[in-house]
């Protein structure tokens, strides 16, 4: 645990790594192996500590224009002023859920803090997860509980903000099966990420999803496809395994996969990769590729050298 007493007058910063889920999107709520990748972009949170009891917040985007300030009373947390509401309340959550794991976290003394976005906040790549390992990282406690008690979700997230390697990851309550694993197909150079266009809210988009909602029997499948997609080696294989991925999440969510509806002329392989609907997509083609998402109003295509951190 931080002792606060000994750095109550140096500048503290954090740094959470974006994500993108591969594999077992859902399904991963559920135990499954899912492969996650971190991203090359994340989130940095300073905290510079004041002569004061009160916590002043401003969060900055990809632009490094201010998107939202808050001020806060402390030990409380309670909201002074904010420039939303909802997000005030939900950090507020945050922030006490903290002070609860560890009793010293912004009790005896205020500071600024600063958040700053390295991607664009509707990207869906991980604004609330960066957020949250960074605060657990500030406040020495388990991210993954803080996770529980906000926004919720598998945890995936929270593993990529810490890792520099690709990963597979298995839900396990507040202490997942985290196994770093290569992931740097010779066929990276035809492998683009997609935003389309709209941003998809990952609490909404897992409401639905229950125990029932994946077998044993889809489960293990699911698994056998991460294993065989760390071990492929060629572009065809590749794209047989996204396809034959998302054939199986499109009967057991009964919703159409992305590609037919909307890319359904694409000649290679497409996969959604999250919450269906929205956020990012990857396409599997050729050099061809990025003018024909462009073509269709998809303006950011992003290669995966660029996109993925261990790639870099």
């Amino acid at each position: 645990m931080i002792f606060y007493t000994q750095m109550k007058h140096k500048t503290l910063s954090f740094y959470g790594r974006g994500k993108l889920l591969l594999t077992s999107e859902y399904a991963v709520l559920n135990g499954a192996r899912a492969l996650a990748l971190p991203c090359s972009k994340g989130q940095k949170l300073t905290f510079e500590p004041l002569d004061s009891n009160e916590l002043l917040w401003e969060s900055f985007d990809i632009n490094n224009n201010s998107w939202f300030k808050a001020k806060f009373q402390l030990p409380s947390c309670s909201i002074i002023n904010s420039s939303n509401t909802s997000i005030s309340k939900r950090l507020c959550s945050i922030l006490r859920r903290a002070q609860v794991l560890n009793p010293y976290f912004l009790k005896s003394q205020g500071g600024r803090v600063k958040t700053f976005l390295e991607f664009e906040r509707l990207w869906g790549l991980g604004s609330s997860s960066t957020l949250v390992s960074n605060i657990a990282k500030w406040a020495s406690v388990n991210a993954y509980d803080l996770l529980e008690h906000s926004f919720g979700g598998s945890g995936y997230d929270l593993a990529c903000a810490v890792s520099k390697n690709p990963i597979c990851y298995t839900r396990n309550k507040l202490h997942p099966l985290i196994e770093k694993v290569s992931f740097n197909p010779a066929f990276r150079e035809n492998l683009y990420f997609i935003f389309l266009n709209q941003k998809q809210s990952s609490l909404d988009s897992i409401k639905g999803i229950k125990p029932s909602t994946f077998s044993k029997e889809s489960l293990k499948e699911l698994d056998i496809i991460t294993n065989d997609i760390l071990k492929c080696k060629t572009q065809e294989s590749f794209n047989i395994l996204i396809k034959k991925h998302e054939r199986m999440l499109s009967g057991i969510l009964q919703k159409k996969t992305i590609k037919q509806l909307l890319f359904c002329d694409f000649e290679g392989a497409i996969k959604s990769l999250g919450a269906w609907g929205g956020d990012f997509i990857i396409a599997s083609g050729d050099s061809d590729s990025p003018r024909y998402f462009n073509q269709k109003g998809f303006e950011t295509v992003i290669p995966f050298e660029e996109m993925i951190y261990s790639c870099k």
